[in-house]
């Protein structure tokens, strides 16, 4: 994130790295943020029971960001999806198959939600203002609001196509081509899965590579329309629109998981683990002897700090800005996604003692 350029560090003001130093940092932060996502949330088997997240700290990481390689797999694959689903939904008009509409929708979803993401994404490159002086980041928190109408919008429509074909039954025709169209977009969901796959592995993204995950469970949800098709088939008409329903049931699971996470996001909710990997940073410090007011918050898909820590109080100014100096350097490396930080030294005090008189009636409850 690009700020403001602040004063000389000095005692009770922002501790900040040079950009060198920072930039150094950025490959540290991936490495963790690919050990958070290499267990078993994001594991092959727990994909096929979760839903994604549509978060977009969770959907781009540093390493997706800074590789042209990156960027370009999720436009092809976006593209991908996009002719997926459109021929789905010619298929749709021709056939009147509601499942295959729903599977449809659901692929569109997916393909769609990515563009105001790219939109924030570049408007948080943006230099922060005298007006916006975080910067833009909260930009992806907007897009994360779309996402979500997005899903609530698609599970809508495919709910309500599915409900209606069941109270007005109708024929199914050209069952081979609903099939067929099941298949096209089993095979889509899956080439993306392993392109996305691949080119994750091999620039080091771990979110690319979960959502290539993503699209190989979506290519399953395609399967369910074959096996309506072949219900019909088989004597049961009905099996069409049912497997709507269930198509309905998967995107509202989505985007209950989507809507938690935004509202969570908007609401400046972390990880409480971060929270406690901050604090025993921290107090890992040598010379801190405390640690008050610890606040962390995302702004994009980078994560800001302000804390205060007690320093003795006989330090004179370099030695306390020293051990200022050594608690951002820590945090920057202890907690994933940690971006900036604003570090405030507070002397300690003899039996209660407060260094903080003239501010104190300004204070929370």
């Amino acid at each position: 994130m690009t700020s403001i350029p602040p004063d000389p560090v000095t005692v009770g003001t922002q501790v900040r790295a040079d950009s060198a130093e920072h930039g150094a940092h950025e490959q540290h932060d991936h490495h963790h943020d690919e050990h958070e996502h290499a267990h078993g949330r994001w594991g092959w088997v727990s994909s096929l029971f979760r839903t994604h997240s549509h978060d977009a700290a969770e959907s781009v990481d540093s390493a997706l960001e800074s590789s042209a390689g990156g960027i370009r797999a999720v436009k092809i694959s976006l593209v991908a999806l996009g002719v997926t689903a459109i021929a789905q939904a010619v298929i749709v008009v021709l056939t009147g198959s509601v499942a295959l509409l729903a599977d449809s929708i659901h692929n569109f979803s997916d393909a769609l939600t990515a563009i105001p993401l790219w939109i924030a994404f570049a408007l948080g490159r943006r230099a922060a203002t005298r007006r916006y002086t975080y910067g833009y980041g909260r930009a992806e928190d907007l897009a994360g609001v779309f996402i979500v109408a997005m899903i609530a919008l698609s599970s809508v429509v495919a709910g309500y196509a599915s409900v209606l074909r069941l109270i007005h039954p109708q024929a199914v025709t050209h069952l081979g081509v609903v099939i067929v169209a099941g298949l096209i977009g089993f095979i889509g969901n899956e080439l993306v899965a392993v392109f996305r796959i691949r080119v994750g592995r091999r620039i080091g993204s771990a979110a690319l590579v979960a959502d290539g995950l993503h699209a190989r469970t979506d290519g399953f949800t395609s399967l369910a329309v074959v096996a309506g098709a072949v219900g019909v088939l088989l004597g049961f008409p009905l099996a069409d629109p049912v497997v709507g329903l269930l198509i309905t049931i998967a995107i509202l699971f989505v985007l209950r998981s989507a809507a938690v996470d935004i509202y969570r996001r908007l609401m400046d909710a972390v990880a409480p683990d971060l929270v406690s990997a901050a604090e025993l940073s921290l107090r890992s410090t040598p010379g801190v002897h405390g640690v008050e007011d610890l606040r962390l918050r995302w702004i994009g898909h980078r994560i800001r700090a302000e804390t205060g820590i007690v320093v003795d109080a006989g330090l004179n100014l370099v030695d306390a800005h020293a051990i200022a100096d050594a608690a951002h350097h820590r945090l920057l490396h202890d907690v994933p996604r940690l971006d900036d930080v604003t570090v405030h030294v507070n002397p300690s005090g003899s039996h209660g003692e407060d260094h903080h008189t003239l501010t104190a009636h300004h204070r929370r409850p």
